[in-house]
């Protein structure tokens, strides 16, 4: 990721990915692809890929880059089959390089597989140990590739039984798209951490992370893939085959309060809804005298309109984003460096002068978005600034896929809120508490993952976990191999 991004752009937690996959005889499925691929697009935006499958053998294309820099006209008409699984990707575990970017592709005399991972897996590092005692090489640093050895070399009589055994040694989160020469596989962990969707177009079956992709390639929702559920989908149709049970849920909340778009389905319950009464709730719990709200657009408009709803102040668009600002790998320079913010958003100062204003976001994570932010809207001209967060204050890192900043990183962690709102210079702060963005959420607390606000996790977890960490492995045996000559 880009400095452009890092510095000035949203300092909230960094999006997972985004899969796709479709098994559809007679259908352009490559271009079917790269749309779903385009609705999730904001899921990650490092590299994207694509895999297909004829019935003999898998092509693929992937590159860095957002998915309409990757692909050509050319890239798609020689992208050719019936089965495709394609991936957009921010990075969770090893670095952002073209030689991690997915899907994966891991063939051996007997086998010959892509997998799309959308997750995390704690126990990669004791995984990949064991597999590189065994004698197999790595050619990339994820943990997907990983689970595609797994899948791929080891035992059982069919993949169906190799991925089954697998799902069984994998701790953490994974929702998984598996293409072969002839099959397409859908495998989601049994707790559910990250989403995964079951679709129809015609007589394709679609897999996709989000609901979204779905109506944007014009195919009908069916169901999620349930926790701990294998689907398989070749020329026999669709069946669901049992993966481990499922004891308990542990839906990622910040796949309601940031990740997953507006017009996506969770859990049964539209993402928009979701956030629409977030903000409602934040009004109950931090009232503010106040003459407007406003949000921080995107993800924080449903929960402005519901704030302003809830409190009967008056909703204002007070800032426009330049939702193409962080599309590009051209570096700032030091003069634009210093614009910081104003390089996505633009206040409206006809609309926030002389007012008391309440800004509603999703998320504060180190604080480095949101200070800037309130002096943003101060300079143009508001006379108080209310900040208002419809996410509880980040406590802890994410180790089950999502690129979160270290414990020491996050202000809230080191700060009380007095101390937060003083430091952002605002007039007020309010964050939406974890019981009032369960009751928005309108799924039992119990069945939600909340290890990044409450320390709680759903799996244990090693806190000192680098991504790098592979790499870094990877150097270290290098090195040890050389002096060795």
């Amino acid at each position: 990721m880009s400095d452009l991004e890092h510095n000035a752009l949203h300092e909230a937690c960094h999006e997972a990915c985004g899969v796709f996959g479709i098994y559809g005889p007679g259908e352009d499925v490559a271009r079917i692809t790269f749309f779903g691929l385009y609705a999730l697009q904001h899921r990650g935006q490092e590299s994207a890929g694509i895999v297909t499958a004829d019935g003999e053998r898998l092509t693929a294309h992937m590159r860095m880059g957002l998915v309409a820099q990757v692909f050509t006209e050319e890239d798609l008409l020689g992208l050719r089959g019936h089965i495709a699984v394609g991936h957009t990707r921010y990075s969770t575990t090893g670095s952002s390089k073209i030689f991690n970017a997915q899907p994966i592709v891991v063939r051996s005399p007997s086998c010959e597989l892509a997998v799309a991972h959308n997750g995390n897996l704690v126990n990669a590092a004791a995984l990949r140990d064991e597999l590189i005692e065994q004698g197999f090489q790595f050619r990339t640093t994820t943990d997907t590739e990983v689970i595609a050895r797994l899948f791929c070399e080891g035992p059982g009589q069919n993949l169906v039984d190799r991925v089954r055994r697998a799902a069984a040694r994998c701790q953490g989160a994974y929702s998984l798209v598996v293409a072969t020469k002839d099959q397409l596989l859908a495998v989601r962990d049994p707790l559910g951490v990250r989403p995964l969707c079951l679709g129809r177009l015609n007589s394709a079956w679609i897999v996709a992370s989000e609901s979204c992709a779905l109506a944007t390639v014009g195919a009908e929702y069916i169901r999620e893939v349930e926790p701990g559920e294998i689907i398989q989908i070749d020329e026999r149709g669709v069946e669901s085959m049992p993966g481990l049970p499922s004891s308990r849920r542990a839906t990622c909340l910040f796949e309601y309060t940031y990740f997953a778009r507006p017009d996506s389905v969770i859990n049964n319950r539209l993402v928009y809804q979701a956030r629409h009464e977030m903000g409602r709730e934040l009004a109950r719990e931090h009232p503010a005298d106040a003459d407007i709200v406003i949000a921080v657009p995107d993800s924080a408009v449903p929960g402005g309109i519901g704030y302003a709803e809830e409190s009967g102040i008056p909703y204002r668009e007070g800032l426009v984003k330049n939702k193409y600002i962080g599309r590009t790998f051209i570096q700032p320079d030091q003069r634009l460096r210093k614009i910081g913010i104003h390089l996505k958003l633009n206040p409206l100062p006809e609309v926030l002068a002389g007012q008391r204003v309440v800004v509603v976001d999703d998320s504060i994570v180190r604080g480095n978005t949101t200070r800037p932010l309130v002096k943003l809207l101060r300079d143009a001209g508001a006379r108080e600034v209310h900040v208002r967060i419809h996410t509880p204050p980040i406590m802890h890192p994410c180790y089950l896929g999502v690129d979160m900043a270290r414990r020491s990183e996050l202000i809230a962690a080191q700060l009380s809120v007095p101390e937060i709102c003083a430091d952002l210079g605002a007039d007020s702060l309010g964050y939406l508490s974890l019981e009032g963005l369960i009751r928005a959420v309108k799924v039992p607390g119990s069945s939600l993952c909340h290890g990044c606000l409450t320390g709680n996790y759903p799996v244990p977890v090693q806190l000192d976990l680098d991504k790098f960490a592979f790499e870094q492995a990877m150097a270290e045996h290098r090195a040890a191999r050389a002096a060795r000559v």
